[in-house]
């Protein structure tokens, strides 16, 4: 997800070390959901709500049967199995992080699948896929671990079909420079989940036009996670004593630790009008 190894190998570090607590916490077996749901009159309960960001995102996409959908961050493959099964499309999920790849495999055995998925340890700012490959870029809460946005946008336009479609749900700053108390929460979020920055509306705008794209559109979709948002915070203080207790005795890390601090700063920032959650759409 970054050209810096550094980087990409503390997102790898930070995935293959919170696997437990997504999956204690927050996965739902039926639709493999490492995201935030959407709550909406199609949804109302957490499980219902995780398959639900892959309703909304895939309508957005306008994703149809015999669509080839690039997966850009795949995490445990649910939206690619989603695609798969409810808009008959083939998906292909692509990750760094190679125990993700793994289970993503075993799951697409697991559900017969494995002739309609494809899954690849791949970096999504430098794929090995030709060019004017997919129909649709999908990209659910991953971007944000791009060290420079820019190159995923130029990634996802060369590897994309003419009029292909991107969609991107993703965390974005309401401006660039927050005040140095303000500043420091949010990055006491991002930093925690191994996300150096995350960009603007204008700045997302601008990198997606210079990439090449047209029909640009990005919209505050806030009101549709607030409730999956404010879940997590409430699961992350119930059991922080227990984490801050198991970490004094050494059975959880420093980095099991801060995802779960990470979590409650995340919806202070919120709180605080630091950050909104966007859903963007674009051509090519």
């Amino acid at each position: 997800m970054s050209s810096n190894k550094k980087h990409l190998q503390a997102v790898i570090d930070y995935y293959d070390q919170t696997r437990f607590d997504y999956n204690v916490a927050w996965l739902n077996k039926e639709n493999l959901a490492v995201h935030f749901g959407f709550y909406d009159e199609h949804a109302d309960k957490h499980a219902d709500a995780l398959s639900n960001t892959n309703r909304i995102l895939a309508d957005l996409a306008e994703v149809e049967a015999g669509d080839l959908v690039l997966d850009a961050g795949c995490g445990k493959g649910g939206s690619c199995f989603w695609l798969a099964k409810h808009r008959l499309a083939k998906a292909i999920g692509i990750s760094p992080v190679a125990t993700q790849i793994k289970e993503c495999r075993a799951f697409a055995k697991e559900l017969n699948l494995g002739d309609k998925v494809q899954f690849e340890i791949a970096d999504y700012c430098a794929t090995p896929f030709p060019n004017e490959h997919f129909d649709v870029i999908w990209a659910c809460e991953s971007l944000c671990h791009a060290e420079y946005k820019l190159n995923f946008y130029k990634e996802a336009f060369r590897i994309l079909k003419p009029g292909g479609r991107l969609i991107i749900a993703e965390y974005l700053r309401t401006k660039r420079t927050h005040a140095i108390a303000e500043e420091q929460l949010l990055m006491s979020w991002l930093n925690r989940w191994a996300i150096q920055d995350i960009d603007t509306k204008q700045e997302h705008q601008q990198h997606a036009q210079m990439a090449g794209f047209s029909d640009i559109d990005i919209a505050d979709y806030t009101s549709y996670t607030w409730i999956s948002l404010k879940n997590l915070n409430k699961i992350s203080k119930r059991w922080l004593w227990i984490g801050k207790l198991l970490r004094l005795l050494g059975f959880r890390s420093k980095l099991q630790h801060g995802n779960q601090v990470g979590s409650i700063q995340q919806f202070k920032a919120l709180n605080k009008g630091l950050w909104y959650y966007g859903v963007i759409t674009a051509k090519k």
